[in-house]
């Protein structure tokens, strides 16, 4: 007996469907087993959250245990990321403000040195923000060779990074723009 191409595929969804009737019909027959649900060892204190990095609205389940994070970890009842998380969503653990390896202090290595020193934050403020007053007064373009007029300096750029959230992106976006920078860039584009 031939059958041809269409004639089997008829054949097999009535097969299938046969069989999803049979089982709908009767109910002591089980076409999937129920999920297996694993019991804790340890229950902790489990909150959800909404990532705060790229606008997508991923949802993470976080696990604290005596005020510490211990956990983070992709919510699967989200219906946007379904348990999963992004490269970004993935670092929240590490840059939660309890996580023993997060840098709390400034570190500055002179230009052509080796070593790293310990430096207050009120100094690594006044030295950058000096650095970029001085390289903007330097290099800031009134008006163009048409006269034109422009405001702007095309010594500085800007390169954003995913440890920022939507609302830091924006604020930084608004001063370097206010500064007059031209090259303002976030590394997920390049």
């Amino acid at each position: 007996m031939e059958l041809s191409r269409r004639d089997f595929l008829k054949a097999s969804g009535a097969g299938v469907g046969g069989i999803f009737l049979i089982g709908a019909l009767d109910p002591s027959v089980a076409l999937a087993r129920a999920p297996k649900v694993l019991p804790l060892k340890k229950r902790i204190g489990e909150k959800s959250t909404i990532c705060p990095y790229d606008g997508t609205g991923c949802g993470f389940i976080i696990a604290a245990e005596n005020g510490k994070v211990v956990n983070i970890e992709g919510d699967p009842d989200h219906p946007i990321n379904r348990g999963g998380a992004c490269a970004k969503g993935a670092t929240l653990r590490q840059l939660s403000a309890d996580n023993p390896w997060r840098l709390s202090k400034v570190l500055y290595r002179q230009p052509g040195g080796t070593e790293w020193e310990e430096k207050e934050w009120d100094w690594a403020i006044d030295r950058i923000s000096r650095k970029i007053k001085n390289t903007r007064d330097t290099s800031f373009i009134g008006k163009d060779s048409k006269g034109n007029l422009v405001n702007r300096t095309e010594a500085i750029a800007n390169l954003g990074g995913s440890a920022l959230d939507n609302e830091e992106c924006y604020l930084l976006a608004k001063l370097t723009r206010a500064l007059g920078l031209v090259y303002i860039e976030h590394h997920a584009r390049i």
